[in-house]
Order: structure tokens, then sequence, then C-alpha cells
């Protein structure tokens, strides 16, 4: 009999076989629903566990981890993004260089979002600028709801946008993923971002993270073995893709695979006040080396 396991996962070539049927197994249906920005899944899965079978952005997951949300880390990375070029300004107000941040009004959609952590990142160890001298204006709150931002963090009303905040002057830069104007008065603040980003990249042999996969904890616990088909099936996916020649190169699988590029998200979100508590990655996977094995 088959276990039916409701998913949400973007639409990426590593996971159009599954969407498509390419991928399928007898014993496991992934019924997928489409979420449009995938962001707006986060919340119900970390809150509620609305989903089985969930993409969580990975900032999202440490803190729903912090928190102990009865939710499983799967060992796969299904979004990742060179991130130096997400944080922009508009030229017809005037240049702004990475220095000009300090005391400035910097937007991003919420304090907690993922691309807004490696940003800061990057601005600290590039050019040494601390988070706590720049003001941070946000519009959204953190999908875990126990979290609150640090003092450091202004939350405003959606009067207008963050790209509109950005042309009327109101902030000075702006932190922007998917949603990044296609338009040449926005201008990457890191002027060779492009060049640093490979080189951080050929340093690590990763992209930063960007979204992860987790299954709610009842699911697992009542069905381990449609989990660990699902996990399989999403593997062969990606390897599916590989093999076409469509893969984006923005995907990891496995335990091995996905250690560093976590322990590195990891001290991240704690040097930027992002977790309630400390963490091992050994903590954090050890659910699914118990659930997956040597499929890992």
């Amino acid at each position: 009999m088959s276990v039916t396991l409701s998913t949400v996962l973007g639409t990426y070539p590593h996971t159009v076989p599954l969407k498509d049927g390419t991928i399928t197994d007898p014993a496991v249906t992934l019924k997928f629903t489409e979420v449009e920005p995938i962001h707006h899944a986060f919340t119900p899965m970390v809150r509620k566990q609305t989903y089985d079978i969930s993409e969580v952005a990975i900032v999202t997951y440490l803190q729903a981890a912090g928190y102990n949300k009865p939710i499983t880390l799967l060992p796969i990375v299904v979004a990742s993004r060179l991130q130096r070029g997400c944080i922009v300004y508009y030229k017809p107000n005037g240049v702004v260089a990475p220095q000009d941040l300090v005391t400035k009004r910097i937007g991003v959609r919420a304090y907690t979002q993922t691309t807004g952590m490696w940003v800061r990142a990057a601005l600290a160890e590039d050019f040494g600028l601390p988070i706590e001298k720049m003001h941070w204006v946000t519009q959204d709150p953190a999908h875990v709801e126990e979290y609150e931002d640090p003092p450091i963090v202004e939350h405003v009303a959606k009067d207008k946008n963050l790209v509109q905040m950005l042309k009327d002057g109101d902030i000075a830069a702006c932190i922007l993923g998917n949603d990044l104007p296609d338009d040449p008065d926005f201008v990457p603040v890191i002027a060779n971002h492009k060049q640093v980003d490979a080189a951080w990249q050929a340093k690590h042999h990763f992209m930063p993270t960007n979204h992860m996969v987790c299954a709610k904890n009842d699911i697992v616990a009542k069905h381990p073995e449609a989990v660990r088909i699902a996990y399989r099936m999403m593997r062969d996916a990606d390897a599916a893709a590989k093999k076409k020649g469509t893969s984006s190169g923005r995907s990891l699988f496995g335990l091995a695979a996905i250690r560093e590029p976590l322990q590195i998200a990891l001290d991240t979100c704690n040097q930027q006040l992002l977790l309630p508590r400390k963490m091992s990655v050994d903590e954090l996977l050890a659910p699914a080396k118990a659930l997956l094995g040597d499929l890992a």
C-alpha cells in the first residue's frame, strides 16, 4: 500500500523529475503543493508542521532546531546561491560603497532571511564591518515565532516595499534575492562581488546554502521507510538532472556533503544573534543519520 506524503519543493532542474513523474516509487506518492514564493511554506512548516516534507531555509531550520520544533533535517541542499551581489544601492541616489554602510539603514525582508545572513557574513569577512554598526530595517517577522529580533533591527510597516523605500531614499541599501529588479539603476554595493564569490566557492567547494529539506517528526516516526524512499527519490531526481545536463549545480546530498555547509551556517548564525542556544552539527544530523543509515 502506497504512503502519500504531502510535499512542498520549489521547481528546480533537480526537482522536476519528481514533479513530472520521471522518478516514482510504488511505495510512496509525493503529493506536491505548489507554494510561490517558496518562503511562504516555511512558516506553516515550522509552526504547525503543515506538510510531511518541505523545503525550508537553512536559517529557519536552525532556529526551529534551536527552539526544539518537531521537524527532522534531511541531508539535502535543494537551493544555494552566490550572495554578495544581493545587496544593492539605487544609482540615482548616489554611489554606496561597503564602508558607507556603517550607521546607515539597510533594508532586508526579515533579519532572519538567509540571504541577509550570508550578506552580513560577507560584509564582516570582506570588509570587517560589524553588524551592530548598521541599522537593519525589516518588514517581515521570523518564521519561527519565538525568535525576537535584536535591538539593531527596526520593523517597519509595508506601506512601501523595500525596492520603493530604496528608490525614495528611506534606506541606503537593500538586500534582495529572487526579487532583485532587472534594472541597471540597482547596483551591487560590492562592486567585485562576482570575483569574490567565485573565490569563496573555489575555497569551500560549494555555494552558500539557502534552502534544505525537512520532514515532520510525526511522519518520520509513523512511516520511516516512506521518508527513506522519499529521500532516495529526491537523490535520484538530482542524479537524473545531472545525467541529463540540466543540473544547476546548486544541490547537495548526503551527510558528508552537507556537514561543512551546515557548520558554516551554524557558526554564522551564532555570530549574528540568530539562535537561542548553542548546537552542534552532530546534534543536528543525528536524527537523519539514525533514519537514513547507509542511504545518506
